[in-house]
């Protein structure tokens, strides 16, 4: 079980650089649809948002990867 658990963990900065990537590409996928579901500035806010949104959760990601490396796990 711990090793099928080990591979939902996030251990370094190389995997949330990763997971990131991935965000972001879904995240810039989302915003072209807003930007065709609602034109104008509404739009263009949407897309701001969800981009914005996987900032946030990069910057949480890293710091919890870095007070894991710091405290440890246990």
């Amino acid at each position: 079980m711990k090793r099928i658990l080990r591979l939902f963990t996030i251990k370094t900065k190389l995997e949330v650089f990763m997971i990131t990537f991935a965000l972001g590409l879904g995240a810039v996928k989302r915003g072209q649809e807003y930007l065709v579901q609602y034109p104008g500035n509404i739009g263009k806010l949407f897309f701001l948002l969800c981009t914005g949104a996987v900032f946030i959760a990069a910057a949480k990601m890293l710091q919890a990867v870095e007070l894991d490396a710091a405290f440890g796990e246990d």
